[in-house]
């Protein structure tokens, strides 16, 4: 698994006034079909082009394969779509990085056996290992014993980097 994988592909066009929603909608169908999820798209000025960010994941996480072949057909998907117009762009496909927060249960998913920092809206704080999860919670291990987390009640989360000692830790 390789993380925060990117690929980038540079067009000369034009882009016209195009919305993050609506890169959104026009592509979530084309990752979808290469069984990856959309994370995220956002764009952003770079001098005198537009960078358009998209954030993808899945349950294992991506390579460098997944994300050449998710980059191939967005570029395709827009070029037909003509959002771009005649100003140049650069498309770039990544993975999330370690900071994303965890937002949705398919992240909570993914992060299983990670260790976390919560921060819950009733302002108590939680940091453990991920043990298990559902669609509405996880069941996290703390120094002093196994917490349920219900994700409506978490005001942020994200993963704890670890660092091992080399030895495959």
């Amino acid at each position: 698994m390789v993380r925060n994988a990117t690929t980038n592909y540079i067009r000369s066009r034009t882009m016209a006034a195009v919305s993050n929603e609506r890169l959104g909608a026009l592509l979530a169908p084309v990752v979808a079909l290469t069984g990856v999820d959309l994370e995220d798209v956002t764009t952003r000025k770079s001098g005198s082009r537009t960078v358009v960010l998209i954030t993808i994941d899945r349950d294992g996480g991506v390579d460098l394969d997944i994300v050449a072949v998710v980059s191939r057909k967005c570029a395709d998907a827009l070029e037909e779509d003509g959002a771009f117009g005649e100003s140049p762009y650069v498309l770039e496909v990544s993975s999330p990085g370690v900071d994303r927060p965890l937002t949705q249960a398919r992240h909570w998913r993914r992060a299983k056996d990670r260790l976390v920092n919560i921060e819950m809206l009733d302002g108590r704080r939680v940091h453990g290992r991920i043990a298990e999860t559902t669609d509405e919670s996880a069941q996290i291990l703390t120094k002093t014993g196994v917490e349920s987390v219900e994700f409506t009640g978490v005001a942020r989360a994200v993963v704890e980097v670890e660092f091992g000692s080399g030895k495959g830790e």
